[in-house]
């Protein structure tokens, strides 16, 4: 049974609307990390990676560390652009 799920006798307690909300954002926070992650990982291998091998250059090192801070960068203009506009 998931933590959503809905205890079918009455031995374990409910979950207040409050706590249910808690658990809610926190496993929206962690998909949409993974899902940050997983996009960075892809596009940044993709642009600064061109031949694979058992360790980074300083080039692909350097390349990465750029990739991912603009992505950084960009979700929290984005982010900020989101939440800032009026509802």
């Amino acid at each position: 049974m998931d933590s959503f799920s809905t205890p079918l006798s009455g031995s374990s307690p409910q979950i207040s609307a409050s706590d249910f909300k808690d658990q809610l954002k926190t496993q929206l926070a962690q998909a949409y990390a993974e899902e940050f992650l997983e996009t960075v990982r892809g596009k940044c291998f993709e642009k600064c990676i061109t031949k694979p091998g058992s360790s980074l250059s300083g080039n692909e090192s350097s390349c990465i560390s750029r990739c991912v801070d603009r992505y950084i960068e960009a979700t929290g203009i984005i982010s900020k652009a989101l939440f800032s506009a009026p509802r």
